[in-house]
């Protein structure tokens, strides 16, 4: 049984759930906006374990967090979805930098928003957004991270 797909409109508005996340990496291909550098976007979630998988966890010590690093465009779309971008506008931007690499743009990026939404990393608004929470990089929501890793090579401040 397949994952069934939201239709997003042109007029809707993707948006960054609060999630730690930061960035590494040199800028790449990316558009002339604000916020947006084209660099690698890491997320990072804590694991939610608990009994005998937090006993075993620990055991074997395993990492106490997920790390999601996202390819060159994925990156771009998230930094593009900071909530005040129209879905068609994000298309138009990311067609604009990728060209032919993200064809047939508005389906790839319905698939990427839609696994976005669906790992609970995204929203799709109707609305534009008000700074209803916080979209920002390196804001951790859980509370339960620690500082990053050098071993990451993430910037330490944004």
């Amino acid at each position: 049984m397949g994952v069934s797909l939201m239709l997003i409109t042109d007029e809707a508005f993707p948006t960054r759930a609060p999630v730690w996340w930061g960035h590494r990496g040199p800028p790449g291909p990316h558009p002339e906006r604000l916020g947006v550098t084209g660099r690698q976007v890491v997320i990072r979630i804590p694991k939610s374990l608990s009994g005998f998988e937090a006993l075993i966890s620990g055991i074997l010590r395993a990492p106490k967090e997920v790390r999601r690093p996202m390819d060159d465009m994925n990156s771009v779309l998230w930094e593009l979805m900071d909530g005040t971008n129209q879905f068609r506008e994000i298309c138009r931007l990311m067609d604009a930098t990728f060209h032919e690499r993200i064809a047939p743009v508005d389906e790839r990026l319905q698939a990427s928003v839609n696994l976005l939404v669906s790992d609970g990393l995204a929203i799709v608004r109707q609305t534009s957004f008000k700074g209803e929470w916080n979209v920002s990089s390196r804001y951790d929501p859980s509370g339960k991270l620690l500082p990053p890793s050098s071993s990451l090579g993430l910037d330490s401040e944004e």
